[in-house]
C-alpha cells in the first residue's frame, strides 16, 4: 500500500479480520496522523503503543453486531437485490470450503461465499 502511495501510507484503514496479523499491517500501510478502525473484538491483538504515539496513528473500534443485520444481508445477497461482488470474489459450495479457504490464505481470493443447497 506505501507503494501505491507514494510512500506516504493512507489517511486510514479499517480492519476487520480481527487477527494480530491484520491489526500490524493495518498501521502498517497507515501515513503520520491516519487512523486505524476496527470493527468488531480483536483477539490477541497487539497495539503498538510507541509506534501510534510516534506517528500519531489512531485509533478507533466499535462493535460488530453481526447478529442484528445477518438474516436480512443474507436474504439482500440470497436473492441478488446487492452484489456482494466486491468483497465476495470466490464462489464455491460445500464440497469447495477447503480450496475456498487455501485460496484466500495465499491470497488468490479475498473473501468466499459459500453457497448451499436448500434441502427438504
Amino acid at each position: 500500500m506505501k507503494r501505491l502511495t507514494d510512500g506516504v501510507g493512507v489517511d486510514a484503514a479499517l480492519e476487520c479480520v480481527g487477527t494480530n496479523e491484520a491489526m500490524q499491517t493495518a498501521f502498517a500501510v497507515c501515513r503520520a496522523g491516519a487512523i486505524v478502525g476496527n470493527v468488531g473484538l480483536p483477539h490477541d491483538v497487539d497495539i503498538p503503543a510507541l509506534g501510534i504515539f510516534v506517528r500519531n496513528v489512531g485509533v478507533h473500534g466499535g462493535p460488530a453486531p453481526v447478529r442484528a443485520y445477518l438474516p436480512g444481508l443474507i436474504e439482500d445477497v440470497l436473492t441478488e437485490r446487492i452484489n456482494p461482488g466486491k468483497v465476495f470474489d470466490l464462489t464455491t459450495d460445500l464440497d469447495g470450503i477447503a480450496e475456498a479457504y487455501a485460496a484466500m490464505d495465499e491470497r488468490r481470493a479475498i473473501k468466499s461465499l459459500v453457497r448451499v443447497g436448500v434441502v427438504g
